[in-house]
C-alpha cells in the first residue's frame, strides 16, 4: 500500500503518523511545499509577544526527527501542481532544482491546508507589513518590531489570530489598533458578546474599528500607514490577518469537487475522486448538529480528522460526525470560548430558540483572584435541548466551553443538567458550579419563572418604553433613575405602587449582574406586579442608556462623583459638563482631532479646551449625552478619564522637535501612558500620581512639580588635555549655567553647576568637549497647587530607558503601599524620607512584590478630589 500525502502541517502529519503505527508496512511520503513540517501555528502571536521565547519552540517536529520517529519518508520543498487520478500519481515540481517529479499512489490525502489572504492592494508588499501563517511569518515580524523599535501597529483583521497578535503587540508597549471590515470582531460569537469584548479591549488601550475597508497601505520605503474608508491610520507595522485561503489551486483541474476553494468531503474525509481523500484546512466538512457543510479550518479539528482518516484507510468502521465550531481565545485581561450554534445560526436552522446572558462567579468569590463568567446559552424551547454557548471571562473560560461541548454533542436538554455533578472547591469553582448556574437561569426563563430582556434585545431599543428600576447592592448607581433597596421590599405595598410606580407599570429591573433584579421581580410579583423585566447582565454587562437629548435629569450628588471617575467635571449651577479627551501627551492625529471636534459639535457645545495637563476637554455635554458622548469617541479609539487616585495621564514637551531636546519624549510619554496609565488604571492609590516627561533640562513642562519627572540629558565628556586655554572659551560662552570656565589655562566644569544640557559637545574648535552620553535625570515628590514642592533628584542619571521606566514602576508600588491615602506621593517621600526612598527606587526588592502590593486591599477610597 503506497500512501502519498500532499502536505505536513497539522492534518498531513497526523494521518501519515497515525497511518503509519496501523500499518507499519505500508509505503507512507509526504511531499510538503515549505521546509517545515508539523509546526505551532496557532502559538505564533506568542513569539511576537515573546511569550514563546525561541523559535525552534514553534516547530513541532522537524523532518528528520519525524521521519526517524515514524517511520514516514518527508520530501520538502516540492509543490505540486497536478493530480492524475486515473493514473493515481501526483506531479510535483522540487522548488530547490525545478526538476518535475512524477509520486506514485494507490491512496491520495490532499492536506495543503490554507494560506493567508493577501488582498490587491496598494502598499500590501512594502517592508513593514506581514501576515500571520508560518513560523517565518513570527520571526520576521519579531526581528522587524525591534530592528526598527515600532511604536504603532494595525492589525487588519479582528478573528482570533488577529487579536492574539494584537494583545502580544500590546504587551510590547506598543500603541495597537485592529480594524475589520465586518460590523463585530470575533466572528463565531454573537454580536452583544463581540461588542463587550469589544469594549474591554478599548479599555485595556486596544483601538478597535469595526466596519471599517482597508484601502490600501501608505509608504515609500516601507510601512507608514494604513488607508481606510474612514481615514488614515499611522502605523509602522502593518498585520495582515484578514482571513486564509486553502491552497487547492492543483485540485481544479484534477476534477476534484469543490466550494469556494475547499475540498468537499464525505464522512470518510473521501473526496469526488477514487482513493482521494482530503483533510485539514482545505476540506469542508458538515456541522455536526444541523448536517450543512461548514468550513472549519482549526488545528484542533484538522488532528481529529487526520486521525479519523488514518484509521479508516487501515480498515476500521469509522467516520468523522463533523464539527461544532468550538474555539477558545486569549485577549489582555480577558478569554472567549465558543462552541455549537450561535442564536443567528440557530434561528437559520429552524429551532425555536431561546437565550440567556448569566453573568456568574467563575470560583469562590472570597478566594483570591475570583472573577467572573459572562455565560450565554442557546437552546431549543421545544426539546429543551442546548444548541450552543459563548463565554468571556478573565479565566478558564475553555472549562466551561468544553462541558458545554460534551453537552451539545450528546443532545443533553436543561433539565439533565440542572444537577450536574461538577468538581468544586473554592480554588476552581463556585458551590454551583458556573455553568449548572446559567443552566438554571435559563430554565427559570423558560418556565416563565424570570422574565427578562437579553443584551441583544435591549441594544435594540426592546425596553425603550420601561422605567429604570435600580436595584444595585451598592445604593444608587444607575444615574437619573429610581432606586429600590431590595432589602426594604417586604409585605404588601400600598396600593398606589412601591416609590410612585403603579402595578401595570412597565419596569426594566437593573443591578449589578443581574441577580438581585431577578429577586425583586419575583418579590414584585408576589405583591401583584404584572409588567417586570430582567435585564440580564445588567449594569456589568450592558450600558444602560438612562435617557435621551430631550429628557432632563436632575444630577445628584452621588451622579456627580459617579461621572467624575469618568473624566466629566460637573459646570456648577447647570446640569452640563466638560470632558476630558485622554490624548497620551498632548498629541493628535488628524483623524482625532476631527473626531473630537465632530463630538463637540454632537454633544457639547461646540468648544474644545486645553487643560494645563495637555488634556482635551469637550465643553457643555449635557449629562443625559455624556455615555452617547464616550460611546461616540471608543469609535474612534479615544477614551475619556484622567481623573481620580490613580496614575494619571503623562505630560511631554516637544522632545527632539525642539533644538534643545534630548531624547523623544513623545515616544517614552506614549509607553508610559500604556504601561501605567492603562496597565494601572484599575489600581487605586493614596492619591493622584502625576507624571512628565521633559526633552532636556530647560524643564518646559516642569518635570520637578510633578509626583514623577524625566528631564533628558546629554552628560558631557571631556577631553582636558585637548584644551588650548582660549582666552575666548567657546565652551565657556555657549554654557547657560556658567558651570564651564577657563582657570589657569584649562578648561574647569562646575559639576553642581552643570545641569547636562548637552549645548557645549561640538562647541571646542580644538575637540576638547566632542563626546556625551545620552541619559535620564529623575526628580521624585513634585507638586504644584496649594502646596507646592519642588521634587529631589536621584542621584543617579539613567542610560536606559527600560532602567527608567522599572524605577517609576517601583514608585507607582511604592506610593501604593507606603503612602497613606489622601496624601501626595510628596508627602510620602517627606514622611518616610528621601534617602530610603531612593533605596527602594533604585533596588529590586519592590518589584518583586508587585503582584503582592497591586492585590492587597489598600486605599479603597483615595484622596483625589478631581
Amino acid at each position: 500500500m503506497k500512501l502519498l500525502v500532499i502536505g505536513g502541517v497539522a492534518a498531513g502529519t497526523k494521518v501519515a503518523a497515525k497511518y503509519k503505527r496501523v500499518m507499519p508496512e505500508a509505503e507512507v511520503t509526504i511531499v510538503t511545499k515549505g521546509r517545515d513540517i508539523s509546526y505551532a501555528g496557532c502559538g505564533l502571536p506568542y513569539y511576537i509577544g515573546e511569550v514563546i521565547e525561541g523559535k525552534d519552540q514553534l516547530i513541532v517536529n522537524t523532518p528528520a526527527r519525524f521521519a526517524a520517529l515514524t517511520g514516514v519518508l518527508v520530501q520538502t520543498e516540492r509543490e505540486v501542481t497536478g493530480l492524475d487520478s486515473h493514473e493515481k500519481k501526483a506531479i510535483a515540481r522540487n522548488l530547490r532544482t525545478g526538476a518535475e517529479e512524477i509520486y506514485e499512489y494507490d491512496a491520495c490525502v490532499i492536506a495543503t491546508g490554507a494560506s493567508s489572504v493577501v488582498p490587491p492592494l496598494e502598499g500590501v508588499r512594502l517592508p513593514g507589513v506581514f501576515t500571520m501563517r508560518t513560523p517565518e511569518d513570527a520571526i520576521e515580524t519579531r526581528d522587524y518590531l525591534k530592528e526598527h523599535q515600532v511604536k504603532k501597529a494595525v492589525v487588519a483583521g479582528g478573528g482570533f489570530i488577529g487579536l492574539e497578535v494584537a494583545e502580544n503587540l500590546l504587551a510590547q508597549g506598543i500603541s495597537v489598533t485592529v480594524m475589520d471590515m465586518a460590523p463585530q470582531i470575533m466572528p463565531g460569537f454573537d454580536r452583544e458578546m463581540a461588542d463587550y469584548a469589544k469594549r474591554h479591549l478599548e479599555k485595556k488601550g486596544i483601538r478597535v474599528l469595526t466596519s471599517t475597508k482597508l484601502e490600501g497601505i501608505t509608504g515609500s520605503q516601507k510601512a507608514e500607514g494604513v488607508k481606510t474608508d474612514k481615514g488614515f491610520l499611522p502605523a509602522e507595522l502593518v498585520i495582515l490577518s484578514i482571513g486564509i485561503r486553502p491552497n487547492t489551486g492543483f485540485c481544479q483541474e484534477a476534477g476534484v469537487e469543490m466550494f469556494k476553494g475547499t475540498i468537499l468531503v464525505d464522512d470518510k474525509m473521501r473526496t469526488n475522486l477514487p482513493d482521494v481523500y482530503a483533510a485539514g484546512d482545505c476540506a469542508m466538512v458538515t456541522n455536526r448538529m444541523t448536517g450543512e457543510r461548514q468550513w472549519s479550518p482549526m488545528g484542533s479539528s484538522a488532528n481529529m480528522e487526520g486521525r479519523t482518516l488514518a484509521l479508516a484507510l487501515g480498515g476500521e468502521d469509522v467516520s468523522y460526525p463533523g464539527v461544532l465550531g468550538t474555539g477558545v481565545v486569549k485577549l489582555p485581561g480577558l478569554n472567549g470560548g465558543r462552541t455549537g450554534l450561535t442564536e443567528e445560526a440557530a434561528r437559520a436552522a429552524g429551532y425555536d430558540v431561546e437565550t440567556v446572558l448569566a453573568v456568574t462567579d467563575d470560583k469562590a468569590h472570597y478566594y483570591p483572584d475570583a472573577s467572573f463568567f459572562a455565560t450565554k446559552l442557546i437552546a431549543d424551547r421545544k426539546t429543551r435541548r442546548l444548541l450552543g454557548i459563548q463565554v468571556l471571562g478573565p479565566g478558564a473560560v475553555d472549562k466551561m466551553t468544553d462541558i458545554g461541548v460534551m453537552a451539545v454533542t450528546f443532545g443533553g436538554t436543561l433539565d439533565q443538567m440542572t444537577s450536574l455533578d461538577l468538581a468544586y472547591a473554592p480554588p476552581f469553582s463556585t458551590a454551583i458550579h458556573p455553568f449548572v448556574t446559567a443552566v438554571q437561569i435559563l430554565k427559570n426563563k423558560l418556565d416563565g419563572v424570570m422574565e427578562s430582556f437579553t443584551p441583544a434585545e435591549y441594544m435594540d431599543g426592546a425596553a425603550a418604553d420601561y422605567r429604570i428600576i435600580d436595584v444595585n447592592p451598592a445604593g444608587p448607581t444607575i444615574p437619573g433613575v429610581t432606586y429600590v433597596d431590595l432589602n426594604k421590599v417586604q409585605g404588601e405595598m400600598p396600593q398606589q405602587g412601591f416609590f410612585g410606580m403603579g402595578k401595570e407599570e412597565k419596569l426594566l429591573l437593573v443591578c449589578a449582574k443581574g441577580k438581585r433584579a431577578y429577586l425583586l421581580q419575583n418579590r414584585l410579583k408576589h405583591y401583584g406586579y404584572t409588567n417586570t423585566k430582567v435585564l440580564e447582565g445588567s449594569s456589568f454587562f450592558n450600558i444602560i442608556r438612562t435617557g435621551n437629548a430631550a429628557e432632563k435629569v436632575t444630577v445628584s450628588p452621588e451622579d456627580i462623583t459617579r461621572v467624575k471617575a469618568l473624566g466629566c467635571l460637573h459646570n456648577k449651577g447647570t446640569n452640563n459638563f466638560n470632558v476630558r479627551v485622554i490624548t497620551r501627551n498632548g498629541k493628535v492625529t488628524a483623524e482625532e482631532n476631527r473626531c473630537i471636534a465632530d463630538a463637540a459639535a454632537l454633544y457639547g457645545n461646540g468648544d474644545v479646551v486645553m487643560t494645563t495637563r495637555l488634556t482635551m476637554e469637550i465643553v457643555g455635554v449635557p449629562y443625559e449625552r455624556i455615555e452617547d458622548l464616550r460611546d461616540f469617541l471608543a469609535g474612534a479609539g479615544l477614551e475619556t478619564g484622567g481623573t481620580g487616585s490613580k496614575v494619571r495621564p503623562v505630560v511631554a514637551c516637544k522632545g527632539t522637535t525642539c533644538q534643545y531636546g534630548q531624547l523623544d519624549s513623545y515616544s517614552l510619554s506614549e509607553k508610559i501612558h500604556e504601561r501605567f496609565y492603562h496597565g494601572y488604571y484599575e489600581v487605586k492609590l493614596p492619591h493622584k500620581f502625576k507624571i512628565a516627561v521633559g526633552g532636556c533640562p530647560n524643564n518646559c513642562v516642569k518635570p520637578d512639580l510633578n509626583d514623577f519627572g524625566i528631564v533628558g540629558q546629554r552628560i558631557p565628556t571631556y577631553n582636558i588635555d585637548s584644551c588650548r586655554g582660549c582666552a575666548k572659551c567657546q565652551v565657556a560662552d555657549i554654557c547657560p549655567m556658567g558651570a564651564a570656565q577657563v582657570t589657569d589655562g584649562k578648561l574647569v566644569i562646575d559639576e553642581e553647576k552643570c545641569n547636562n544640557c548637552g549645548r557645549c559637545i561640538g562647541k571646542c574648535p580644538f575637540h576638547a568637549a566632542d563626546e556625551g552620553t545620552y541619559g535620564y535625570k529623575v526628580y521624585i515628590g513634585g507638586r504644584w497647587g496649594k502646596r507646592t514642592a519642588h521634587g529631589q533628584a536621584l542621584d543617579r542619571i539613567f542610560t536606559s530607558e527600560e532602567e527608567v521606566l522599572s524605577v517609576l514602576e517601583k514608585a507607582i508600588l511604592l506610593f501604593r503601599e507606603q503612602g497613606n491615602t489622601g496624601e501626595r506621593f510628596a508627602d510620602t517621600v517627606s514622611r518616610i524620607g528621601f534617602e530610603k526612598v531612593q533605596e527602594q527606587l533604585l533596588g529590586d526588592e519592590i518589584l518583586a512584590r508587585k503582584e503582592e502590593i497591586v492585590g492587597a486591599s489598600l486605599h479603597l477610597k483615595g484622596g483625589a478630589t478631581c
